[in-house]
């Protein structure tokens, strides 16, 4: 069996290749490096079944053959990251929106099993807490650059399942809530190894806003171990999908947590939001998944809690420095 994985050198992409790979699949990864890293590909490259494509996926002449002969598609390629999104709002709805039309349309010539990569953005401002995969979505004013990005995977979900829909393509889509772990960028606006980061070089954590926001980061080996099973899994084909963790804590807490596990003397200092971006800037308070359909038709609960996952990024960064 061949996986199609699309943005498959970043970070959470490249960490599900080497998870198939371990476990017999073979993997092509397409990725034009725009925000991905040929370097996060080095545990793979040279290994037999593992083929990698610098390309984008906008270009349908070039995809059309990988999925020919590929058993399955995961769709992760996309214009990611609160500080990219704010500062290149076209490219965000372009690569997010053209992206997913192009890998459906071939995916439906050649009838190929897709899993759609979609955001816990999409649920907005909504303050029924735990987010449900059915509940209601709000959305702030356009005027609010950051709503580009939600816009863009609710229009590749709808896709998603129009497919499914009209032409009975097997299409599952996964929301993604903050995952993180070793290899992940800060270059994007993320706020944990940018934290990480600056506690060692004792550098000020910048926190955004009045830090009581919440969010739940979810460690990326949970994550990619959900998608391969829901690969496999038939009862989510035509389904939405939650993945992610239920741990909440907030970005105050969060600085505080990550500058006791690295015994750094760095100090925090909050920022206003247009300090931080520019422009003013929409933000939501809080952001926590049910994972009851997931748990249910994969029986998956997060492993790792948020010490264990903010141990594995500071040691990777050590060993970085």
């Amino acid at each position: 069996m061949r996986a199609l994985i699309t943005g498959g050198a970043g970070f959470i992409g490249s960490h599900l290749a080497e998870r198939m790979m371990g476990n017999g699949w073979k993997v092509t990864v397409v990725d034009d490096l725009s925000t991905g890293s040929f370097s996060n590909l080095d545990g793979l490259r040279g290994r037999a079944g593992f083929e990698f494509i610098r390309e984008t996926v906008r270009n349908e002449v070039s995809l059309t053959s990988l999925v020919d002969r590929c058993d399955v598609i995961i769709h992760l390629a996309a214009a990611v990251g609160v500080q990219l999104i704010v500062d290149r709002p076209v490219h965000t709805l372009e690569t997010n929106i053209h992206g997913a039309e192009v890998v459906l349309h071939l995916a439906s010539k050649f009838g190929r099993k897709v899993i759609l990569a979609s955001t816990s953005e999409v649920y907005g401002k909504s303050d029924r807490i735990p987010f449900g995969e059915d509940d209601d979505t709000i959305l702030g004013s356009t005027r609010f650059t950051r709503w580009s990005y939600a816009c863009s995977k609710m229009v590749d979900e709808f896709l998603g399942l129009a497919y499914h829909d009209q032409y009975g393509l097997p299409v599952v889509i996964c929301r993604f809530f903050n995952t993180v772990g070793p290899r992940q960028t800060g270059q994007y606006g993320m706020v944990v190894p940018r934290f990480v980061r600056r506690a060692l070089s004792a550098e000020p954590l910048q926190i955004h806003g009045n830090g009581r926001q919440t969010r739940c980061f979810s460690n990326v080996r949970d994550v990619v171990r959900a998608v391969e099973a829901l690969v496999d899994c038939e009862a989510a084909v035509g389904e939405v999908i939650n993945v992610g963790s239920d741990e909440q804590v907030s970005i105050e807490q969060l600085a505080d947590r990550v500058l006791t596990l690295t015994g750094s003397p760095s100090e925090k200092r909050y920022l206003t939001y247009e300090e931080a971006y520019g422009r003013p800037f929409d933000d939501m308070m809080a952001r926590m998944p049910s994972l009851a359909k997931i748990h249910r038709l994969i029986g998956y609960r997060p492993e790792y809690d948020l010490d264990e996952t903010l141990k594995q990024i500071i040691d990777w960064e050590r060993r970085l420095s």
